[in-house]
């Protein structure tokens, strides 16, 4: 990165910190972020300070731990700046989450728990993510703790770690990302299609939610997500003795997803280029009837689920021989190369995961308090959101640089007329 970034960032964050009305939250908000885009190995407060010379390292860490300031403000720009960036008709919202390995047992959240980033489970923290992200260009929009049920069944613990009661309670990652969804709709953030992984898209009542609020989504599913045939009609089957029936059942069993799609025709699509030349695997595409409705004894059978509403259900056959599974309530005139893209688009939130860890530190935090974890994870996000601007900014430079001047271009125009 050019040397005069720094300037270019005090204009950058002049929208953010209108938003902080103490003269020096003003000083150590662009002293945070310059310090997370600046050159070390750890980001966390102390070595910051040590490296910046000017902000001594107490008054650094109270402003991100301590200091009394609403971050709701900060988030509502960052959000109006990735909608102008990246927000649209064709844009994603990506659900994901991401781990924050930690030892002991004293920092928020806290706890053995399955870390994405390890494939495993371990000491970590996980935080529920939120991308807007249009083509290959993701901007990071909110990151929220998840609270095992070991830390939400201590009040003790709860209060030590400072966690605001309207957080206390326990709740799915799911229903965190409804929650974050309902917020950035709120706030005008405009996007196309969310789209999480099988971790979200196993929950009915998270795929549900989404379509109650009359979003198209495209989610990953277990190989045996029961699933119905299109045709499938509601009966009263016949008795031969008690009494009738008083609610309709299926007329077919649910099959799992692996085993509706095996009679499909795969065909194999390229979804976009990569750095090796176009990226392609076997897909096929069926419509179906999702059993997600509620549960019922079926042919003998309990807590068998009714038909629920009509969606897309996609295969995924790839070249290393693995295979996955996903839903789309996207339209049924929709293309197998544009269900495939949608499926395939949510890579770009790891990347970004990779990017705030790798260059920006987010994994850096060492206090221990629910306000300064996500103070810090919004400076991450906020020097994310800025280098994404200045790459942007010199893609378009120089495309602009390589089109031919008005004079040069109507000299072509004559000879090519002549």
């Amino acid at each position: 990165m050019n040397t005069d970034w720094r300037s270019d960032l005090e204009v950058w964050l002049a929208p953010f910190l209108a938003a902080l009305g103490h003269k020096a939250q003003r000083a150590m908000c662009p002293a945070y972020i310059a310090g997370l885009i600046g050159p070390g190995d750890r980001k966390s407060v102390q070595p910051m300070a040590a490296r910046n010379g000017d902000i001594p390292y107490d008054r650094l860490h109270h402003f991100v731990s301590a200091g009394v300031w609403d971050s709701a403000p900060l988030e509502a720009a960052l959000w109006r700046h990735a909608d102008h960036l990246v927000g649209g008709e064709r844009s994603w919202l990506i659900i994901d989450d991401t781990s924050l390995p930690k030892k002991g047992e004293h920092s928020v959240g806290v706890a053995p728990q399955y870390a994405s980033t390890l494939g495993k489970k371990a000491n970590c923290q996980t935080l529920v993510s939120v991308t807007l992200a249009s083509r290959e260009v993701p901007l990071m929009l909110s990151l929220r703790l998840f609270l095992p049920d070991i830390w939400t069944a201590d009040p003790a613990r709860l209060k030590r770690a400072g966690v605001p009661l309207e957080h206390q309670g326990s709740r799915t990652k799911p229903e965190m990302a409804i929650e974050e969804i309902d917020r950035l709709c709120a706030a005008g953030v405009r996007f196309g299609c969310v789209l999480a992984d099988a971790g979200y898209g196993l929950s009915a009542p998270f795929r549900q939610a989404l379509s109650a609020r009359g979003l198209r989504w495209a989610v990953g599913i277990p190989r045996h997500q029961k699933v119905y045939s299109t045709d499938v009609e509601l009966v009263f089957p016949a008795r031969k003795r008690g009494p009738s029936r008083m609610h309709p059942v299926p007329d077919q069993q649910s099959v799992p997803a692996h085993k509706i799609l095996e009679t499909a025709t795969w065909r194999r699509v390229s979804w976009r280029r990569g750095t090796k030349g176009g990226l392609a695997a076997r897909f096929a595409a069926m419509r179906i009837r999702v059993a997600d409705g509620p549960a019922q004894r079926i042919g003998g059978r309990t807590a068998q689920h009714m038909p629920g509403e009509e969606a897309w259900l996609i295969g995924e056959h790839r070249s290393t021989g693995e295979r996955k599974y996903y839903l789309s309530n996207l339209s049924a005139d929709t293309s197998l190369r544009l269900l495939a893209a949608a499926i395939k688009a949510r890579w770009v939130c790891e990347q970004a995961h990779q990017q705030l860890k790798e260059e920006l530190g987010l994994d850096h935090f060492e206090g221990r308090s629910w306000t300064g974890l996500h103070r810090h994870a919004l400076m991450s996000m906020m020097a994310y959101a800025f280098l994404q601007s200045r790459r942007l900014t010199a893609v378009g430079r120089k495309k602009k640089s390589h089109r031919p001047t008005a004079t040069a271009q109507s000299a072509s125009n004559t000879t090519g007329h002549s």
